[in-house]
């Protein structure tokens, strides 16, 4: 019997339609164990292959451009030089509780590391657009014995973080440089050179993976403190592969344009590893993927040439994709649309459905779930706004906490509570045991820290997210509905809605707007747009903040910290501006603070020291009051 889901023992050639929860709890009498074709990512990966060794499983654009020449790896290819890889870092002291931690961007030496760290030990893919003391941080942090990283290439700065992060961990003393020479006397080794001397066809430790070995360690969390590891078994992994197989129906020869970077959980798992282990290929939209004005830009001619049934990303390449006009690109191929990371304004989903006439499947999960936990299923009916059901094998419940975090009670249908959730993809801790304080509801029963409901269906909404909360005078305002106004209006290309400190209120509700290209519009006009669609008058935003670009993370999701400390900084500057001596001058920032969250920092020029104190003490009773500390320095 044909299988066209390489990851399930049970699925032949027609896919399960689970269009309801009878569907559903049906399916999910066979217990899961039994289901799993594969104990770890390795295995997955050879699942994969086998369906057609020379099919391509990556095609790698390096301009993001659908009329070059892509680079082709097969499944054969593949596997072979993450087995080759593996085999490096076995060769270089790697066993099963050590870690190999990267610097790269998509590049394919990427994908060989992070499959081959998890066979030969645990892998740990690091963001490389931080800074080199929080990129020390986390290598620490994870105890890294091997680091692969970016050579010096033009155009990136990775390798001089390299440098510095080595001057910070005299300890780490294996490096292997893709782009790079050999430099054996400081323990630098050119990684293809070394990769392509080991064998390709069989793991050198013999090494026999369980599902419950640790495969990945994915850092998360805020910028400030110690670094957040969450703890991926294989088992976790590749229940993320095999539930994505499922509900987005990949199949051998199916093709996934991929923008998203490998230490985001959506990139290496919900699309990468599902992907690769159903057979199919990931068109590789340049080391930069979507941060490529390219790949966004070409997104259309793209969906034509490498024609893929699933489109997917995080809203901020959903929407801006929208912009892009699709010119008589055949797209043809789309049938269903993915999206998550963050909320998709629901405009957007909207503009999807109408315009190409799929299904728009919004997801929802976190690190700690090993992403996707929750998507809406193309054979029920979908609601836009709402982020579906659970997959097989998950659960959800929406629960009340008292202020120490314990469980209450679980939620009434549509009352608004924390998300909490269950399931194979379910993590059991941090690396930190410190981290692990109020990370579980109950035993197995994760905290989202995400506000949500479930209505009468089942179906779950994502009403905001905890700590995103803005409370002015003790009311609760979530920004996201907010936001959702303010993505409305015509003339918006993304808007973003912060609390800035208060004296009286504690905190207000201010926006952030980047317009679209070529567009103009007036403050007032959006304040009075905005006020008129929201019930609320203490959510409407105080003040409108035009920028040219709001700031994302490095997977496309809004920054909203720095929006929060460029708020604050505004607001102070404002409180201060009649404190300020005649001649001199002032300036104001605010920013993280590993001892007190945030701190705003007020900067005094040419003050005489006889004048410091005085002015301090001014400084102190005009701001002091905020929820936030500060702190006057002088120059």
């Amino acid at each position: 019997m044909a299988h066209i889901h390489p990851l399930d023992k049970f699925i032949g050639d027609t896919w399960p339609t689970l269009a309801n929860d009878a569907e559903i709890r049906e399916f999910e009498t066979v217990p899961y164990e039994e289901r799993i074709a594969a104990a770890s990512t390795y295995e997955a990966l050879q699942l994969g292959a086998a369906c057609n060794p020379d099919a391509p499983a990556l095609l790698f654009l390096p301009n993001a451009d659908p009329d070059e020449t892509p680079v082709r790896v097969t499944h054969r290819e593949f596997l072979g030089r993450v087995t080759q890889a593996a085999n490096l870092f076995t060769e270089s002291g790697v066993g099963p509780g050590d870690v190999v931690s990267f610097l790269l961007p998509l590049v394919p030496q990427a994908f060989f590391t992070l499959f081959g760290a998890e066979a030969a030990g645990i892998a740990n893919p690091v963001n490389p657009l931080l800074e080199a003391g929080q990129l020390a941080e986390i290598l620490r942090a994870a105890n890294t014995k091997v680091l692969v990283a970016l050579g010096p290439v033009p155009g990136t700065d990775i390798w001089a973080k390299v440098e510095r992060i080595r001057e910070l961990m005299p300890e780490l003393k294996t490096v292997f440089v893709v782009g790079g020479a050999d430099d054996a006397a400081r323990g630098v080794h050119n990684f293809d050179t070394a990769v392509a001397r080991q064998p390709a066809d069989r793991l050198i430790s013999k090494r026999q993976i369980a599902s419950s070995d640790i495969a990945a360690y994915f850092h998360t969390g805020g910028t400030t403190g110690l670094p957040k590891l969450v703890r991926h078994t294989h088992a976790n992994q590749v229940s993320q592969a095999w539930a994505m197989g499922l509900i987005l129906r990949l199949k051998p020869g199916c093709t996934f344009l991929f923008g998203l970077p490998l230490f985001h959980v959506g990139g290496a798992l919900t699309q990468g590893l599902a992907t690769l282990a159903a057979g199919g290929a990931l068109v590789v939209l340049s080391p930069a993927g979507w941060r490529n004005p390219a790949s966004i830009r070409n997104v259309w001619r793209l969906i034509e040439r490498y024609k893929p049934e699933v489109f997917g990303g995080v809203p901020t390449v959903m929407a801006a994709a929208l912009n892009v006009p699709v010119d008589g690109a055949d797209v043809s191929s789309m049938k269903r649309v993915a999206g998550g990371g963050s909320a998709i304004p629901v405009p957007v989903g909207k503009a999807y459905a109408e315009r190409f006439n799929v299904p728009v499947m919004e997801v929802y999960g976190m690190t700690e779930t090993s992403s996707v936990h929750l998507i809406s299923h193309e054979t029920r009916p979908i609601r836009i706004g709402a982020v579906g059901h659970p997959v097989p094998y998950a659960r959800v419940r929406v629960v009340k906490l008292d202020d120490q975090d314990r469980y209450v009670r679980d939620c009434e249908v549509n009352e608004i509570g924390v998300i909490t959730m269950a399931g194979p993809g379910v993590f059991s801790g941090y690396l930190n045991d410190k981290h692990n304080k109020g990370a579980f509801v109950e035993p197995g029963w994760v905290n989202s820290g995400d506000l949500g409901r479930l209505d009468e269906d089942g179906y779950l909404w994502v009403t905001g997210r905890a700590k995103d909360l803005i409370i002015r005078g003790g009311h609760n305002i979530d920004p996201m509905a907010l936001e959702e106004v303010f993505f409305r209006h015509p003339a918006i290309a993304l808007a973003a809605v912060v609390g800035q400190p208060d004296v009286y209120a504690g905190e207000l509700p201010v926006a952030y707007v980047q317009l679209k290209a070529g567009v103009t519009a007036d403050a007032a006009e959006l304040r009075a747009f905005v006020a008129e669609r929201t019930p609320e008058r203490a959510a409407v935003p105080v003040n409108l903040y035009f920028v040219d670009s709001i700031p994302l993370t490095a997977v496309g999701k809004v920054f909203k910290p720095a929006l929060r400390w460029d708020a604050a900084g505004r607001t102070v500057t404002k409180m201060l501006e009649d404190v300020v001596p005649a001649g001199k001058q002032m300036s104001v920032s605010a920013g993280p603070c590993p001892v007190n969250g945030n701190l705003i920092t007020v900067k005094f020029e040419g003050v005489d020291a006889s004048e410091r104190d005085p002015l301090a003490q001014a400084v102190g009773a005009r701001i002091g009051p905020l929820v936030w500390k500060h702190q006057v320095v002088w120059s």
